[in-house]
């Protein structure tokens, strides 16, 4: 199997089991006041890293034989705290796809919570936003970037 498919079907999978979709799988902080939620399938380490909670700021690298080989570092900020809003991101982070392994689908909503993520480049060079929407009101926005490392 080719590296890049290899490695979105990585990301897919560690995303899908990690803070990205939930999960509960926090490990011992590799910083001060951090979040870290690592994943490890076969050769790929992964590990989601933040700090904050309604504002925060992160990082999920993966790691091929010891080596880091792709990043993705994010800005998320609330802008109004509605209930429900934090499982509707999860369930929106969960919707992550091997096309787009960024953060959640293009689109994705439920009867409150719309969900919509843009993105420019490719998994080896890319930047985008998500947001999450509420009654016609942007209620969460969150920056993204990143790519290979070498």
């Amino acid at each position: 199997m080719p590296f890049e498919t290899e490695l979105r079907s990585f990301l897919v999978e560690a995303k899908q089991n990690t803070c990205a979709a939930g999960g509960d799988t926090q490990a011992e902080p590799s910083r001060l006041g951090a979040k870290d939620y690592p994943y490890v399938n076969d050769n790929y380490p992964y590990l989601d890293s933040y700090v904050g909670e309604l504002d925060f700021a992160g990082q999920e690298v993966v790691w091929k034989d010891g080596s880091a080989v792709w990043a993705m570092n994010y800005f998320g900020a609330t802008i109004t705290l509605i209930e429900g809003f934090p499982e509707f991101l999860f369930a929106a982070l969960k919707q992550v796809s091997p096309e787009a392994p960024f953060r959640g689908s293009a689109h994705y909503s439920s009867a409150s919570f719309k969900y919509v993520c843009r993105w420019n480049g490719d998994l080896g060079k890319f930047n985008g936003e998500e947001q999450i929407i509420y009654q016609g009101k942007v209620i969460f926005s969150l920056l993204f970037h990143g790519g290979y490392v070498k």
